[in-house]
């Protein structure tokens, strides 16, 4: 690259190239000149000048026991350095002009960028992902609960690390910026935030490690979770020469349709239940029963389901969970009366067109592909509807709504899509605001017919949403670079469905002649009661599933990729010993763990098949 302060450098070089003995009393040819290296100071705001929408905002360097802030204040939560590091943010415009207090008006995208030592270096870049609407420098990566950070792997990895605001910056972390003013669509915002922003930031991190160090990165790295794990996805089909390897765990693709059926289990409660939803006493009391219905493997009891596809289990068929007063044995306050039996099979089976639901006997909603008034996928039996894990041991406050049948509130992300969709501001939640209105919970009128009309009206504005839905099976430019992809995806997801990642694997391979040709680059993992980067997505509290360590799925990335060593089983650990540690393969998808024989709970007692 050429950087627009140094051009002078390279006209005199090519004078020097007329003239034999300039600078040299040989005769003999002048050396090439050497590009002067980017200083971690002031001067960098004038010197890194890819572009003309590229302006560096802020430039910090830090040295061993520095608050790791970039822009701000410190918190009692900032952590400090422990290697030298810069930090350097950039803004991309042009942005979307409008009113200085509007969601939807944005100065442009905002980059950081975190470099290790010039010493430090090991020649990768590794970019992280974010999560939700994003809406500033929200940041993960494939892992389980914690995520990286781009100043950890900066510093602790010696990659140069990088993460995006994806183009808008909102405190309250809604869709609010996705709206114009008058309620129309902001398509420049839905397209930052789909994919512009993706790749302006793998193109200047690694046009700054280029100016920085001397030499570009010799491979790169996107890893992301949830919106990062779409990120990932959108890389591979968009811009497939960004990356050589991609780690896109549980994302969130097919967003306009798993994010509108999200909003099926409230829906449920309101038009079945009288707007009353499940308690959590209910919603645990079902979910398990479903679990000890279906995890029974080598005669013990696992505490979570290993395939929650072959899972039949019907509550409306279940005495030990009827109330007495409905024909059933239960007693307790936990009971569930037969309609509250049925909205948790609505909930399992995923949104229909009509709020219909067939018995779970003739199907439990695991079809390849949705069909008949089936519009998408619902949570797996055995998960929590509340985000049990987000609330017990995360320690989030019950209002901060991580589920999709939570009696506390409807998940934001999904009041938020229907309201883009209708274009309607006032269907959301409390936080999205527009001039036309502030949202006021206005879904909870909405008819089942209404919510199907919003999944089709989704589906047509894909144009002007950015194409969000991140759906495209067409990954064979990504294939044919050489580029490499893991894909994991926790079978008890609390948030996005885990069918929507098995159906999109489905289609590549149909698209690219096989599943051989996809699992050369491509694979996919399902992680029994996992859930969405929580260690356990179940509604047992003493499941204590096998899942990935930290870093394990981005080791077998970069093993795969600069190595060629191709992942396939890869056996797990429970992440705490107690209650019961236990082990078991991590098969790549189209296999299972499949139980031949000795303890279920150890990994050596199965095989991928």
């Amino acid at each position: 690259m050429k950087i627009a302060r140094q051009t002078h450098f390279w006209l005199a070089a090519m004078a020097c190239g007329v003239m034999a003995a300039c600078g040299s009393d040989s005769g003999d040819a002048a050396p090439p000149p050497t590009t002067p290296l980017l200083a971690c100071d002031e001067s960098m705001k004038t010197a890194f000048a890819p572009d003309a929408m590229t302006q560096v905002v802020t430039v910090k360097a830090f040295k061993v026991g520095d608050p790791l802030v970039l822009s701000g204040q410190a918190t009692p939560m900032t952590t400090n350095a422990k290697q030298a590091l810069c930090g350097v943010e950039l803004l991309i415009g042009p942005g979307n002009a409008g009113p200085a207090d509007a969601p939807s008006t944005a100065k442009g995208i905002g980059i950081q960028i975190w470099l290790p030592a010039k010493e430090k270096w090991n020649k990768r870049l590794h970019a992280l992902g974010g999560g939700g609407w994003q809406g500033g420098y929200s940041t993960g990566s494939s892992d389980v609960f914690p995520a990286f950070t781009p100043w950890e792997i900066a510093q602790d990895e010696g990659a140069v690390s990088a993460t995006t605001d994806t183009g808008h910056v909102d405190p309250t972390m809604s869709g609010s910026f996705a709206m114009n003013p008058d309620g129309t669509i902001n398509t420049t915002l839905w397209q930052d935030f789909s994919e512009r922003s993706l790749h302006e930031m793998a193109v200047k991190a690694k046009q700054l490690a280029q100016a920085y160090y001397g030499s570009a990165p010799k491979y790169a790295y996107f890893d992301g979770g949830s919106t990062g794990g779409r990120q990932g996805l959108k890389a591979a089909q968009a811009h497939p020469a960004d990356y050589d390897g991609i780690a896109a765990a549980y994302p969130a693709i097919n967003w306009s349709k798993f994010i509108t059926a999200e909003l099926y289990p409230q829906i449920v409660f309101q038009r079945d239940l009288g707007g009353t939803p499940l308690s959590k006493a209910q919603s645990d009391l079902v979910s398990r029963a479903a679990i000890q219905a279906c995890d029974l493997v080598g005669g013990k009891h696992l505490g979570f389901l290993i395939d929650p596809s072959q899972c039949r289990y019907d509550p409306t068929m279940d005495a030990s969970v009827l109330c007495q007063a409905d024909g059933g044995s239960n007693t307790t306050s936990a009971c569930v009366t037969p309609a509250q039996a049925r909205a948790a099979n609505k909930i399992w089976y995923g949104m229909t067109a009509d709020g219909s639901v067939p018995s779970p006997a003739q199907d439990n909603g695991w079809a390849a592909a949705p069909t008949g008034a089936q519009r998408w996928y619902g949570l797996t039996r055995g998960t929590s509807f509340y985000g049990q894990w987000f609330v017990d041991v995360a320690g989030l406050p019950p209002s901060f709504t991580l589920a999709l049948a939570s009696p506390v509130s409807a998940f934001t992300i999904a009041t938020d899509q229907v309201a883009l969709e209708l274009q309607n501001s006032r269907l959301a939640g409390a936080n999205f605001r527009n001039a036309g209105g502030n949202g006021i919970d206005g879904w909870k009128s909405l008819s089942y017919a209404q919510l199907n009309n919003a999944f089709d009206i989704g589906v047509a504005l894909q144009p002007q949403f950015g194409r969000i839905n991140t759906d495209n099976p067409d990954l064979s430019a990504f294939k044919s670079r050489g580029g490499k992809m893991i894909t994991v995806h926790g079978l008890n997801d609390e948030l996005i469905f885990p069918q929507g990642s098995i159906h999109y694997y489905d289609r590549v391979a149909a698209q690219l002649g096989g599943l051989a040709a996809v699992q050369s680059f491509y694979k996919l993992y399902l992680i029994p009661g996992m859930g969405h980067g929580s260690f356990n997505g179940t509604a047992n509290p003493d499941a204590n599933p096998p899942v990935p360590g930290h870093g394990q799925v981005y080791a077998l990335l970069t093993d795969w990729v600069e190595k060629g060593i191709a992942p396939d089983r890869v056996d797990l650990s429970s992440p705490i010993p107690v209650p019961v540690a236990k082990s078991l393969p991590m098969c790549a998808y189209p296999k299972k763990a499949t139980y031949i024989s000795g303890d279920p709970f150890v990994a050596a007692s199965y095989v991928c098949g």
